[in-house]
C-alpha cells in the first residue's frame, strides 16, 4: 500500500476569502430532467408534467436545489423537442400551461428552483415564422432566418457543417436560396442580427418568468450570432460525411459560425431581464477549444451566469485526463462554470468508465470531485441510481443523429426512468416511447431507497455534504500535490481526493473524513475510491 503525504501546509488562499453567498445558485446542486423519459402521468408512454409533478418529492429528498427541464413546447419532434414550433405554449403530449403552473408551484413548495430549456439558435421549420419566411424574398419574416445565394458552382454558400454532421445548408427550391441550419434541415437557424428576433425573445423570456420559472438553460448558447459575411471556416483536416459527428465538427476551426463577439450582447440584454426576477441564465456552452469566447459569455457577471464545461463527457478514466479536464477551464474561465458527467446527449458515464460496479464506483468518485469544483454541478436523471446506458436493439432506436453512425446516437442515454420494481417500472402504465433498456429491479428508486449502502443513498449523502460546505462556494481552488494516480484539490480547509491508481493508498494528513465513496472512515482509499476530508487546524497556515 502506498502512503501519500499531502503538502497541506502551503497557503492556498490566492484571493480574498468569501464565506457568504451572493446568488441563490452559487452553491446549488442541479438535476436535469429529460421530460419524455422521467415520469408519465397519463399512461400514454411519454413523460409529462403531471408525472413530473408527482415525482418532485424524490428530488427534494435527494437534496438537489435546481431542476432543469428539457423542451416541452409544441414540436414535430424531429429532434425530440429541440425543434420548437411555438415558444409560448406546451405540446399536448406533455400537458398544458396549467400543468406547467402546477409543477412550478409544487417545486417552490418543496424548496426547489425550476428552470426550463429555451432553444434560441433555431426553430422548427414548422414554426409560423419559417412558414412565412418561405413564402418569398419580400416576406416580412424572411429575415428572421439566415438565407444566402448559392456559391459560384451552385453549391452551398460556404463550408459550414452541422453539429450532427453534413453540410449546414439546405437549398430552398422555391426561392433558389440556401438556408442555414447548424442541426437538422428541419431546424433552421434564426437570424440574431435582426432586431425583430431579439425583441420577440424578450417577450418569450418574460412570458415564462411571469409564470414563475426561475430561469433558463439556453441551448447552443455559443452560436446565436453568425459571421455577418458568412465566411468559410478554416479547414484543419480531412472531412467527409461518413465520419463520427464530432470528428466532422473538429475538422474545422469554427471562427465564423459560433462564438461571435456580438453574442455576448444578447446575453447582456437577457441578464437585465433576468435581474428583474432573480433568475438564472445557464448556457449550453459546448465548445472545448475556444475558451476565450466562453470566458466572455460567463465571466463578466453581466451576461450568462453559468456556462457548462463538457470536457467531463469526453475523457478517459485516468488522473492526467481528470486533471486536464478540470484545470483547463478553471485556469481560463474566471467564473460561472457548470459541471456534468452525464446528459441526454451522451452515453452514461458508468458505461464510459468501464460498466458494471467498476463504472459505478468511478462515476460516484468523479461526482465527488465535481461537487468540490468552483461552480454548479448537475446530475442527469438516473445518475443517482448508478444507471448504465440502456441496452437497445437497432430496431428500437429512434434518434435521427444515429442513423448515419449508430455509435453517435443518443437513445441509450434517454431510456425511461425506473421508479419501482413493477411492470412499467413506475414510469408508465402504457408502452414506453423508448424501451427501458434492460433495467432490473435493483435499478429502481424504491429498491435503492431501502438500502442504506445503495448508489442512490451514497449520492444523497454526497449532496448533503456538499450543501454543508457553504464556506467553499467562493474559496479559491488549489491542487494538492500527491503521488501519480491520485487527484486531489483543496477549497478552503476541505480536500477532495480520488484514487485513480490500481493500488490502495493511505492519505498521510491530519484530517477528518466527511464523506467517502467506499466503506470505513480511515484515511485509506482503494482503487477508484474518493473522499472528502477537512484538514485539522494544525495542518493549516494561520
Amino acid at each position: 500500500m502506498k502512503t501519500i503525504t499531502f503538502d497541506a501546509s502551503r497557503e492556498c488562499m490566492t484571493g480574498p476569502e468569501m464565506t457568504h453567498l451572493t446568488r441563490w445558485w452559487d452553491h446549488a446542486v442541479g438535476y436535469e430532467i429529460y421530460i419524455r423519459s422521467f415520469a408519465d402521468g397519463d399512461g400514454d408512454g411519454i413523460g409529462d408534467f403531471a408525472g413530473l409533478t408527482e415525482r418532485l418529492d424524490h428530488l427534494a429528498w435527494l437534496g438537489v436545489d435546481v431542476v432543469w427541464i428539457t423542451p416541452f413546447y409544441p414540436s414535430p419532434m424531429a429532434d425530440w423537442g429541440y425543434d420548437v414550433a411555438d415558444y409560448t405554449a406546451v405540446d399536448d403530449r406533455f400537458g398544458s400551461l396549467d400543468d406547467v403552473d402546477a409543477c412550478v408551484a409544487r417545486a417552490h413548495e418543496l424548496g426547489l428552483k425550476l428552470i426550463i430549456d429555451i432553444v434560441p439558435n433555431h426553430s422548427s421549420d414548422q414554426h409560423a415564422w419559417f412558414q412565412e419566411a418561405r413564402q418569398g424574398l419580400d416576406n416580412p419574416y424572411r429575415d428572421h432566418y439566415i438565407w444566402a445565394d448559392p456559391a459560384a458552382d451552385g453549391g452551398p454558400p460556404n463550408n459550414w457543417i452541422g453539429y450532427f454532421g453534413g453540410p449546414a445548408w439546405t437549398l430552398d427550391e422555391a426561392s433558389g436560396q440556401y438556408y442555414l441550419h447548424l442541426f437538422l434541415p428541419s431546424q433552421p437557424d434564426l437570424n440574431w442580427r435582426n432586431p425583430a428576433v431579439i425583441d420577440a425573445f424578450d417577450d418569450v423570456l418574460r412570458f415564462w418568468l411571469d409564470r414563475g420559472v426561475d430561469g433558463f438553460r439556453i441551448d447552443v448558447a455559443q452560436a446565436l450570432v453568425k459571421d455577418r459575411e458568412l465566411r468559410s471556416n478554416p479547414q484543419l483536416g480531412p472531412w467527409d460525411e461518413t465520419m463520427y459527428r464530432w470528428e466532422q465538427w473538429d475538422a474545422f476551426d469554427h471562427v465564423h459560425d459560433i462564438l461571435q463577439p456580438e453574442t455576448v450582447d444578447i446575453y447582456r440584454r437577457w441578464n437585465r431581464i433576468a435581474a428583474d426576477y432573480d433568475a438564472l441564465l445557464l448556457g449550453e456552452t459546448y465548445d472545448l477549444h475556444r475558451l476565450d469566447g466562453l470566458d466572455r459569455l460567463v465571466s463578466g457577471g453581466d451576461a450568462l451566469h453559468v456556462g457548462f464545461w463538457f470536457g467531463a463527457m469526453h475523457m478517459d478514466w485516468n488522473a492526467e485526463e481528470i486533471r486536464s479536464t478540470f484545470e483547463t477551464p478553471i485556469r481560463s474561465i474566471s467564473a460561472g462554470l457548470g459541471w456534468a458527467q452525464n446528459s441526454h446527449d451522451e452515453h452514461r458515464s458508468v458505461s464510459r468508465f468501464g460498466g458494471g460496479d467498476l463504472g459505478r464506483r468511478r462515476a460516484l468518485t468523479f461526482a465527488l470531485l465535481l461537487m468540490g469544483l468552483p461552480g454548479v454541478p448537475f446530475l442527469y436523471q438516473g445518475e443517482e441510481l448508478g444507471l448504465e446506458s440502456g441496452t437497445l436493439r437497432p430496431e428500437d432506436k429512434l434518434d435521427p443523429v444515429g442513423e448515419a453512425n449508430p455509435s453517435s446516437g443518443r437513445d441509450e442515454a434517454r431510456t425511461p426512468m425506473t421508479w419501482e420494481p413493477v411492470e412499467g417500472f413506475g414510469f408508465s402504465t402504457g408502452t414506453p416511447w423508448l424501451p427501458y433498456g434492460g433495467r432490473q429491479a435493483a435499478d429502481t428508486v424504491a429498491v435503492q431507497r431501502d438500502d442504506p449502502d445503495s448508489w442512490l443513498n451514497r449520492h444523497r449523502r454526497l449532496i448533503a455534504v456538499r450543501k454543508d460546505l457553504a464556506e467553499i462556494a467562493h474559496a479559491p481552488f488549489e491542487w494538492v500535490e500527491t503521488a501519480p494516480g491520485v487527484v486531489a484539490f483543496r477549497r478552503h480547509d476541505v480536500v477532495f481526493a480520488a484514487n485513480v491508481s490500481p493500488s490502495t493508498v493511505a492519505l498521510d494528513m491530519g484530517a477528518t473524513v466527511l464523506f467517502r465513496t467506499g466503506a470505513g472512515d480511515a484515511l485509506e482509499l482503494a482503487p477508484d475510491e474518493g473522499a472528502i476530508v477537512r484538514l485539522d487546524p494544525a495542518s493549516m497556515v494561520t
